[in-house]
């Protein structure tokens, strides 16, 4: 293509998007650039589409409140985000191991913390009405703490939730409720607050709703 061809091109854009914008007002559809649309769906890998459908079926079934197409966005939504966040910290060995590469700073981030408030974050952008979402930790202060996001129909209490852990399971998302885990699991509000603000902050300052940190976590929070 010439340089005048490529100029000319460049020149009817401008024009080409005006006249697309003027349609969608014709029309009464609202206008926003392609790097403006918000996705519609999740992009959740097909060998975990089944065990999605199945998160749904069983958060559902915390109360007969609880919204079905809800249930089904919460759990898209989580698979989703832990596939998306295993990817971008590249986890490499065992949990253990890939503390130890983010303590030395071969990864940016990759902590259970990390895990739960990356999930968190994303989780509480979908402004849920029936589910409410806290966060979970068990072993507080140790070298065996960890942390999930616990997820509760609205107004029931923690210990009736269902744990999303991923770090325990080097990235993959496993649930199960609270009751039934092997390890007590107890709320700590403070932390999710904490975590909420700092969302809420990156939010402000990007413009847009956080869905993944990319800071490393501030200290305070005991190793994993």
């Amino acid at each position: 293509m010439s340089f005048l061809t490529c100029a000319a091109a460049s020149e009817m854009r401008p024009i080409i998007r005006f006249a697309i914008a003027l349609a969608m007002l014709a029309i009464g559809l609202p206008w926003a650039s392609a790097e403006q649309q918000p996705s519609s769906s999740f992009q959740v890998p097909k060998n975990d589409l089944a065990k999605a459908q199945a998160l749904a079926n069983q958060l559902a079934a915390l109360s007969p409140r609880v919204d079905r197409q809800e249930a089904t966005l919460l759990a898209t939504c989580a698979y989703a985000t832990v596939n998306r966040l295993r990817q971008q910290y590249r986890m490499f060995g065992t949990p253990i191991f890939n503390n130890f590469l983010v303590y030395h700073g071969l990864r940016k981030r990759g902590y259970c913390y990390q895990w739960t408030e990356d999930l968190l974050a994303t989780l509480d952008a979908l402004k849920l009405k029936t589910f409410e979402l806290h966060w979970g930790e068990s072993y507080a202060g140790t070298w065996r703490e960890n942390n999930c996001v616990v997820v509760t129909a609205k107004g029931q209490p923690f210990d009736r939730g269902m744990i999303l852990d991923c770090w325990r399971h080097f990235g993959q998302l496993r649930w199960n409720l609270v009751l039934s885990d092997e390890d007590r699991y107890f709320e700590n509000t403070k932390w999710a607050e904490r975590v909420r603000a700092q969302a809420a902050s990156k939010s402000a300052r990007a413009d847009h709703h956080v869905a993944f940190q990319a800071r490393v976590a501030p200290r305070g929070k005991a190793g994993d």
